[in-house]
């Protein structure tokens, strides 16, 4: 999950971190049911609507990566999804959480979940524009000034008719995309248990 700038040692704390949290949060999305049934109306919206938005975190980061992939430590990028927030890769990352969330049927679940990735993220891109303000200076306070961190402006997009593409970075953020769609599956291994009932299960909202 790297933005516009993000030393390696302090990317791979924040996966580690990531992923120790969202391992800790997989015994409560083993064990728990929704409140409102497996079989019900209210929980196949939420579903249908988690799915969209974890695909639509997919692609929104598949997005942002073509503006920003090879550049990221040579200019302030700030057309196409760089137009609207600093960190877009952040904000897809946290809407494909809400959408696992949603998949669960849980509003606790999708509350923890997503509040847990936009925290971390949220520090993340705080310590990393301490980086980018030395590296660059009034230019990229000029941009801050103008364009939120991690939740978007979207009528402040603008974007070129074309950009130059990186594909080793485009690449690697698709293999990073093959798991956060692989949430999917899982999303419904959950469900499987919770209807033939092979574990315990509480109820949880």
């Amino acid at each position: 999950m790297s933005d516009t700038y993000s030393p390696p040692a302090r990317q791979r704390v924040r996966i580690i971190t990531l992923r120790i949290a969202l391992l800790m949060a997989v015994p409560l999305i083993i064990f728990s049911t929704p409140a409102w049934g497996n079989e019900t109306l209210t929980l196949e919206i939420f579903e249908n609507i988690g799915i969209l938005l974890l695909i639509g975190g997919v692609i929104g980061r598949l997005w942002s990566i073509l503006y920003a992939g090879g550049r990221k430590n040579e200019m302030i990028v700030q057309v196409g999804p760089y137009s609207i927030c600093r960190h877009p890769l952040y904000l897809f990352s946290t809407i494909a959480m809400l959408g696992l969330g949603m998949m669960l049927g849980s509003i606790v679940l999708t509350v923890l979940l997503t509040g847990t990735v936009f925290v971390v993220l949220s520090a993340t891109a705080r310590r990393e524009e301490k980086h980018l303000r030395a590296k660059f200076g009034a230019a990229y306070d000029e941009y801050a000034s103008r364009v939120p961190r991690i939740l978007p402006s979207p009528f402040a997009y603008v974007s070129p008719r074309e950009v130059t593409v990186n594909l080793s970075a485009f690449h690697s953020t698709m293999l990073d995309a093959v798991g956060f769609l692989m949430l999917i599956p899982f999303a419904e291994f959950v469900e499987l248990l919770r209807e033939v009932q092979s574990v315990p299960h509480f109820v949880i909202w």
